[in-house]
């Protein structure tokens, strides 16, 4: 029966996490397109940087009226002030789209525990059901130890129902054996393991019964909430208006920053009238040294999303979007690219 006429009671949902620039955005983009027709799902996306790309990533290629509802919690972790901006975030949601499935990414940066210690609250009891975690992992990264000495790395493994070795086509001779090894030292027993090109996995691994609160092997990182981040007032205080949807100055643009888990971000917000030139800005983009970029631009010829990781620069046209974003994480960020960007008005 549809939640939408029964309440909103026992709504399957699944945490979908990874390292930065593992391609969970791309996975959840992939799973849309085979949702069921006559199922509503909603996304409850959060993003280490505070200006919020990500939704209109999502909400520039699926509309409510698909059955797609979309909401962001920018600005860290969700877990901060005890949950507060997840739940906030995530009972809005709930309510807006009484959705058949709810899909939650974390940040790369973010610690999936607490994540699930909210879900499966008694608040949330009778509301949410909480099924399979998948942990998206790019093989190839288990050979630098900046990845595999990194807490919330192992973290993402050691909780994962399902690991999805994400990039395949990708991976050099070994790199496949190594991850097998990797998930079977860090992961819970009762882990599955899959493969994925371009995020695309089976929907059927969303299935099934959460294994959180089993015994795990321990993986290194107590969290009791003493994480470090740096990004100052955001959704966890209701007074102070989220940087993404506050008003620009007579600038015409905003600038955000963010730091922790020894990563910093810096996000920036243009106004509408402000029109990008789109090959300018593709010059831009494949020229930077960071870890992850993600934005949304309003160009002369149209509006465009862009992703950029290690592997590739990535530009899908969108249906819309109210105004640019922009957001950059590296481990250390150096010079501003503000001037470049704002060489890549039109005139």
């Amino acid at each position: 029966m549809s939640q939408r006429k029964k309440g909103i009671t026992g709504v399957p949902v699944n945490v979908i996490t990874g390292f930065l620039g593992v391609g969970k955005t791309t996975a959840i983009l992939q799973l849309l397109r085979n949702k069921p027709g006559h199922e509503r799902w909603a996304v409850l996306v959060n993003e280490f940087g505070e200006i919020g790309v990500d939704g209109g990533l999502f909400t520039g290629q699926y509309a409510e009226e698909q059955g797609v509802y979309v909401r962001e919690v920018p600005g860290g972790c969700m877990c901060c002030a005890a949950g507060l901006p997840m739940q906030i975030a995530l009972n809005q949601l709930l309510a807006r789209a009484k959705p058949d499935r709810l899909l939650i990414e974390p940040t790369g940066l973010g610690h999936p525990k607490e994540v699930l210690e909210v879900l499966s609250s008694d608040v949330y009891a009778s509301i949410l059901s909480l099924q399979k975690t998948i942990t998206l992992v790019d093989a190839r990264k288990l050979s630098d130890d900046r990845y595999t000495d990194h807490a919330t790395f192992n973290q993402q493994i050691a909780l994962a129902d399902v690991v999805v070795g994400n990039k395949q086509d990708m991976y050099g001779e070994g790199d496949e054996k190594q991850l097998r090894a990797y998930v079977k030292k860090h992961a819970s027993a009762h882990v599955q393991l899959a493969f994925a090109q371009r995020g695309v996995f089976d929907p059927e691994l969303l299935q099934g019964a959460a294994g959180f609160g089993k015994p795990a092997p321990q993986c290194g990182h107590t969290h009791d909430h003493d994480h470090d981040h740096d990004h100052g007032k955001h959704a966890s205080q209701e007074s102070a208006p989220l940087i993404g949807d506050a008003p620009l100055p007579s600038s015409g643009f905003l600038k955000a920053e963010n730091k922790g888990e020894g990563y910093q971000s810096a996000g920036w917000r243009f106004s509408a009238d402000k029109v990008f030139n789109r090959r300018q800005l593709v010059a831009l983009f494949g020229g930077l040294n960071v870890e992850r970029m993600k934005a949304v631009f309003i160009t002369e010829e149209g509006i465009f999303g862009y992703n950029l990781s290690e592997d590739a620069l990535t530009e899908v046209p969108l249906d819309d979007c109210l105004d640019s974003r922009i957001e950059l994480i590296a481990r250390d960020l150096g010079t501003s690219i503000e001037a470049d960007l704002l060489r890549c008005v039109a005139e």
